[in-house]
């Protein structure tokens, strides 16, 4: 029975300090940046990790072209490329911090976020 204690007070421990890491994950993704593009470049959206959209850069030849729909549809497609991105940027770090630790399950909870990533 107190072996069971000294596991289950091993396990707090741990996930108390991926709590304290996760703080440190958070900022370092705020850091990290993604770029999505559409049209050939001429939109290109740029995130954050943490999916906090930073940039819209539009080419002004799309601009002039005066087809809203097509820009719509192609800043669209430049954001989801970018959220993408960010999404595999923060799978990537998680699956980093977890490394470490030793809980059960854990590795196979991570292969199948990062594996939903791609």
């Amino acid at each position: 029975m107190l072996k069971g204690i000294g596991n289950l007070a091993s396990m707090i421990r741990q996930a108390q300090e991926i709590g304290s890491r996760m703080q440190g994950v958070a900022e370092e993704l705020k850091g990290r940046r993604a770029v999505g593009s559409a049209g050939g470049g001429l939109v290109e959206i740029e995130v954050n990790g943490l999916s906090e959209v930073l940039k819209c850069r539009i080419d002004p030849s799309l601009v002039q072209q005066n087809d809203r729909e097509l820009l719509e549809d192609l800043v669209a497609a430049a954001a989801n490329q970018a959220l993408e991105k960010a999404k595999q940027l923060h799978a990537e770090a998680i699956k980093s911090l977890a490394s470490n630790v030793d809980l059960p399950g854990l590795d196979e909870a991570m292969n199948k976020i990062t594996e939903g990533q791609a």
